[in-house]
């Protein structure tokens, strides 16, 4: 979902991040919130004419008992060994909390490598932002770490925020810029 949806009544007090200054905060219960996005496993919610992203530990203070905010690396195969592939799906649930867009389609992601040792797999990715001074960048660093983290047999995912080559649009995926009207 990534249409606007009717304004909704928070259930109880929720951890939000606001964007894309990345402060953190609580969102009270009772204040009402309008879904922006619902994408990737998180929330981004409008309050008070600020977004606001709420990781899915926090959905429920919106969304109550329902479930639709799983994602691949919540339903992994434990008997599954993981492959690169999988490590690319969990990235394709990483979504930029402003725009509607995944964080490789929008070309964020610039290197991601797999190495097995022995029993357990170690991940590394080089990925960089939209914007050097987004302060979001902690928060989706720290989404990509525990949804990989969340594959089996996964023992280190090492993220590291790279600035060279910057990030610009030509890096955006042909879907990506359709979807955002650069075409």
């Amino acid at each position: 979902m990534n249409t606007p949806e009717p304004n909704k009544i928070l259930l109880r007090d929720c951890n939000a991040v606001k964007v894309p200054e990345g402060i953190t905060g609580v969102l009270k219960k009772g204040n009402e919130v309008r879904i922006t996005q619902a994408l990737g496993g998180s929330l981004t919610v409008e309050y008070h004419g600020n977004l606001y992203k709420i990781r899915s530990e926090d959905c429920d203070a919106i969304l109550g008992d329902h479930d639709i905010l799983t994602s691949p690396s919540d339903k992994q195969d434990e008997e599954k060994e993981t492959a690169v592939d999988d490590v690319w799906e969990v990235l394709r649930t990483c979504y930029d909390p402003e725009i509607p867009i995944n964080i490789v389609e929008l070309g964020l992601i610039y290197r991601c490598e797999m190495y097995k040792k022995a029993d357990k797999i170690n991940i590394e990715i080089d990925m960089t932002l939209t914007a050097p001074g987004c302060g979001m960048g902690p928060f989706i660093v720290d989404e990509v770490q525990t949804k990989i983290s969340a594959l089996p047999n996964i023992d280190v995912v090492s993220v590291d925020l790279v600035f060279d080559p910057p990030w610009n649009q030509e890096m955006m995926s042909d879907e990506a810029r359709l979807q955002v009207g650069l075409y």
